[in-house]
């Protein structure tokens, strides 16, 4: 079985990630982390209230949500979480959205929370990081955090939504931007029509 990393950070679209995570567990031991500030954001955009509860009960809401017991949750400061290690085998780690806080932390190897720690293993030990950054208009800044990674073989997969397989609604435009973000690890499914199909 697969194993990966899924972090939501504080920005806008947690339900992409949300999404990932939903397509993950089917196959995928997941091992999720989400900042502090997601809560809330994920709370408000998509109803889903994960807040209440230490690690064993978001754990519990976050297998319930995506009917899968193959999802391992781990709180922002538990640094002793098995991710936090780069002795502990992952196939890749996505972070979906990712605020520019984090982007600017993973890309100066500050690692100030599991997020980061998470992030800055995997690209020591050399494994796929794929990166969803959330922000509109983005500064000189946040491009040459993105420019740093991307040269570091980071693979910087915004969401960036498409519209030529006519999208029903808000549901297969987050299956479309879901969809590009696994095809950026590599990850095969069928959640959205490809061109030419």
């Amino acid at each position: 079985m697969k194993r990966y990393v899924l972090a939501i950070t504080g920005a806008t679209g947690p339900a992409v990630g949300l999404r990932i995570l939903r397509e993950l567990a089917k196959t995928s031991e997941v091992h999720t982390l989400i900042s502090r500030q997601s809560f809330s954001i994920i709370r408000a955009e998509t109803g889903v209230d994960l807040e209440a509860g230490g690690e064993v009960e978001i754990q519990a809401k976050l297998r319930d949500y995506a009917g899968s017991d193959q999802i391992l949750y781990h709180a922002e400061h538990n640094f002793e979480a098995p991710v936090a290690s780069g002795s502990f085998r992952t196939d890749g780690m996505f972070v979906v959205p990712c605020s520019m806080k984090t982007l600017a932390g993973i890309a100066s190897g500050y690692a100030n929370n599991l997020v980061e720690r998470a992030a800055d293993v995997t690209l020591k030990e050399g494994r796929p990081l794929v990166l969803s950054p959330r922000e509109m208009p983005f500064s000189a800044i946040h491009l040459e955090n993105m420019l740093k990674l991307a040269r570091l073989g980071v693979r910087i997969a915004p969401p960036v939504v498409s519209f030529y397989h006519k999208p029903g609604g808000l549901d297969e435009l987050i299956d479309f931007i879901a969809g590009r973000i696994l095809d950026a690890m590599g990850i095969g499914h069928e959640i959205y029509r490809r061109w030419g199909t």
